[in-house]
């Protein structure tokens, strides 16, 4: 059993999802927090790697994809990171690449080059069904899960074509746009996690604007697991050596438990 689906395997357990950018604020900020994540509950963490057009994403992402390569980030490093992390953690660790970095540097030698760092899983935003037979091929030689996405406006035949490919978990992207922070949860985001479920058996977990403890107890209810990108992101940028952090995703863990505690009845 991977490590991706031992997650999904606890009972009464809804995982939590955190994504960090490899390289901000620094190297050494990643290597602080990735273990302070697995520490205070989170159960996987995406490892974002640096892109100059980062489409799907939100200005907090951005803005730390940009500051990640003007440190000098590159795949190369990302792998090296994931090396380190991987001896200090073992809770599973997924790149959240867009296609280009994967493309230029080989299928194959990007593929095994994240087997030997460690990592468990891919998931590219920019990478429709349609177009990732070759990666998932790939993929599947290393061990790899390769993660789809879906959106609100995808159509019953790209849900279906994701419930028959995507592997480890199906990611839903909780609102049409990109990543950040939100005050709300859309009114219909239950409808569309059902609407997923019964074509899948995958995993459903939802990513893309959940920022609040109360958010993620809504979240967890109605799916397998919680995804928290920009909020990680923000809290990191405070200067108090990660302590308003680890209070926050505590915050997040202690919320999704009381509600795993009452069954994820809505």
């Amino acid at each position: 059993m991977s490590r991706i689906a031992s997650v999904f395997k606890q009972t009464d357990h809804t995982a939590l999802i955190a994504y960090v950018t490899v390289g901000y604020p620094s190297i050494e900020a990643t290597l602080q927090v990735v273990p302070l994540l697995a520490s205070s509950g989170c159960d996987i963490v995406e490892l974002g790697i640096p892109f100059s057009d980062p489409l799907a994403d939100g200005i907090t992402i951005q803005r730390a994809s940009f500051q990640a390569l003007q440190n000098g980030v590159t795949a190369n490093i990302c792998l090296k990171v994931a090396r380190q992390l991987r001896e200090k953690v073992e809770l599973p660790l997924v790149f959240m690449t867009y296609f280009n970095p994967v493309f230029s540097y080989g299928l194959q030698q990007f593929c095994n080059a994240c087997g030997q760092s460690g990592i468990d899983g891919l998931i590219v935003p920019d990478l429709p069904p349609e177009e990732g037979s070759e990666l998932e091929v790939t993929t599947r030689r290393q061990g790899l899960d390769l993660i789809y996405l879906l959106a609100p406006t995808s159509t019953e035949q790209r849900i279906k074509l994701v419930a028959e490919r995507s592997r480890g978990f199906i990611y839903l992207i909780s609102v049409t746009g990109v990543t950040g922070a939100r005050d709300r949860l859309p009114a219909d985001l239950q409808a569309f996690v059902a609407k997923v479920r019964r074509v899948a058996a995958q995993p459903i977990c939802v990513g893309f604007g959940i920022s609040t403890p109360e958010q993620a107890r809504q979240v967890a209810h109605i799916a397998d697991g919680v995804i928290v990108g920009s909020r990680i992101i923000q809290y990191m940028e405070i200067r108090d050596n990660f302590v308003s952090l680890e209070r926050f995703v505590k915050g997040l863990r202690s919320s999704m438990k009381r509600c795993s505690s009452q069954g994820n009845q809505v």
